[in-house]
């Protein structure tokens, strides 16, 4: 299992890491397509090749084939979008807030799966790439859909192990 080899991989130093990402993955109480979704989204978002080349395999055997382009999607777009969205709230001149962006971005309208699922995805990339901007906006869409905090914490707690594992290893590897 690509799980358990990750969490091998993990050194000692860091066995908070190795134990949270069993505990993240293993016991998440999300629905298995919204987990396997933040999974493989924020996995891509980690830009960590070790741990999207151990993450990836199991999502994809977890997702159907709608949902697994789905999470990719969010991972591509939220990349693009965090960007854009967090530098112009960044920027002390508010006149940037009221340009046109002027980029595509229709998957977010249309992505494929159920919406919440892909909000989700979203956020939990979001986090990783620290725009609360972007973060604002996915979470209030998805309290409005009814989505408890329980479960976006449980998003984000999927998204800051993943980034941390991947932080690690890389790390690691450029140690070794």
């Amino acid at each position: 299992m690509a799980l358990d080899e990750l969490k091998s991989a993990i050194p000692d130093y860091a066995k908070d890491l190795r134990l949270n990402l069993g505990s993240v993955i293993g016991n998440s109480d999300l629905p298995q397509q919204q987990l396997w979704g933040t999974v493989l989204a924020c996995a891509i978002a980690s830009r960590s090749p070790k741990v999207l080349r151990e993450l990836e395999p199991e999502a994809k055997a977890n997702l159907s084939p709608e949902a697994y382009t789905a999470a990719k999607s969010a991972a591509a777009v939220m990349a693009m979008n965090n960007v854009f969205y967090r530098t112009r709230h960044l920027l002390s001149d508010p006149e940037y807030g009221t340009m046109r962006a002027g980029l595509r971005m229709n998957v977010i309208g249309n992505p494929g799966v159920e919406k919440v699922d892909f909000e989700l995805w979203s956020l939990a990339v979001s986090a990783i790439n620290g725009c609360g901007q972007c973060l604002d906006s996915h979470e209030q869409v998805l309290r409005k859909a009814g989505v408890d905090r329980e479960t976006i914490q449980e998003a984000f707690k999927v998204a800051s192990v993943i980034q941390a594992v991947g932080v690690t290893l890389d790390s690691e590897d450029v140690l070794a």
